[in-house]
């Protein structure tokens, strides 16, 4: 599925979020959207998947515009995994990745042997399986990620829209996720905070700041010392490694507290 946004702007309790926003996300590419905290990445996303309507601008699915697709119908073609997640009652695991299939339901349908299926294959592609029974709420944070990913994927759609998808995941998992939505052979948008992330699996970026785009392009030509300085005002060094993926080192400000203490 290609998805693009043609000036999109966002207008939020006064503030003036996003400011002419233009992606143009290719069939089956994982894009990256990377940006300091508060650049517009969570709210773009939001416009993205419907939970907010861009002041201007427009989101196009497949060359047509989003507002014209019914919600379900749009639900079919977008999954989110969004950063927070909560519950008011104790749904078990299997029942929060079983909403996953609501798009496909008529008003009243009742989940049929399918869509227990396409759960357990769900569940069992996060590492979820033995937690099915589970409260959903008794779950530590890295776990819910993971049964939010397993109900994105129960949905069965050909884009995936996921903001910080490596929240509350220890390393094992980031990796994991990562290779996951690198092999699913479907449109991914993800917000990435984790520059080095991004640089390991993305096949374009594309950077906001202050609710515009500053750059895009694949991850070695546009994640340079100079750009990082730019948008993060950080000093950084790339390295290459011998996969000749690269690796970003991150320098502090002052020295390094271990050489202080080290030279005294």
């Amino acid at each position: 599925m290609k998805i693009e946004t043609k000036a999109v702007e966002a207008l939020l309790n006064g503030n003036h979020i996003l400011k002419g926003i233009d992606l143009n996300i290719n069939d089956r590419e994982l894009v990256g959207i990377i940006g300091p905290n508060g650049s517009g990445k969570s709210t773009l996303l939001k416009c993205i998947y419907r939970v907010l309507k861009p002041t201007a601008g427009a989101v196009y699915l497949d060359h047509q515009a989003l507002n014209s697709y019914p919600c379900k119908e749009s639900a079919r073609c977008i999954a989110v995994v969004a950063q927070h997640n909560y519950y008011n009652f104790d749904f078990t695991v299997r029942d929060v990745v079983l909403m996953g299939r609501a798009p496909h339901k008529r008003a009243l349908e009742r989940d049929n042997a399918e869509d227990y299926q396409i759960v357990a294959e769900s569940l069992e592609t996060v590492a979820m399986s033995a937690f099915a029974e589970r409260s959903f709420s008794t779950l530590s944070g890295g776990e819910q990620q993971r049964v939010i990913l397993a109900r994105a994927l129960a949905q069965r759609t050909p884009c995936l829209i996921l903001d910080e998808p490596a929240n509350h995941l220890d390393i094992k998992y980031q990796l994991q996720l990562m290779d996951l939505l690198r092999g699913l052979g479907r449109t991914v948008i993800a917000a990435i905070h984790d520059l080095n992330i991004a640089a390991m699996y993305c096949d374009r970026l594309y950077a906001i700041k202050n609710g515009i785009i500053v750059g895009q392009g694949s991850p070695k030509d546009l994640l340079t010392p100079e750009f990082i300085r730019e948008v993060y005002d950080v000093d950084a060094q790339i390295m290459t490694d011998n996969s000749g993926c690269i690796h970003i080192l991150f320098h502090p400000g002052t020295e390094c507290r271990g050489n202080d203490l080290h030279n005294q």
